[in-house]
């Protein structure tokens, strides 16, 4: 059975509202206490959300892709800035060494 859009956004809206209602009359129950579950609405979706997180690394399978995003999101970043850097500095050195800097120009001094 296919549903239009319409019908789709229309039974959602629905199923919102009916587990609404349902949260605020677990919620507001003045006799919640004496159940023993305390203060907090037990909810389905939010406990197999948060097993799913914990057992997340458990199930991970090392794929290329998995290595290429940890590649150009991590360690490539890291390496580009450490070249620029320290081709930056190599050069800021050399013009030092060959005195193009007169010491009073210089950035970081001793004195």
């Amino acid at each position: 059975m296919v549903l239009s859009t319409d019908e789709f956004i229309k039974r959602k809206h629905e199923h919102t509202l009916k587990l609404r209602e349902e949260f605020l009359k677990q919620s507001s129950n003045p006799y919640r206490h004496a159940t023993g579950e305390g203060g907090t609405v037990f909810d389905a979706g939010l406990s197999r959300f948060q097993a799913m997180r914990v057992s997340n690394y458990e199930h991970f399978k090392p794929t290329g892709k998995s290595f290429r995003t940890g590649l150009f999101a991590v360690v490539l970043p890291i390496a580009l800035y450490a070249w620029a850097l320290k081709a930056e500095r190599d050069g800021r050195e050399q013009k030092y060494r060959t005195g193009q800097v007169a010491y009073k120009d210089r950035q970081f001094k001793f004195i």
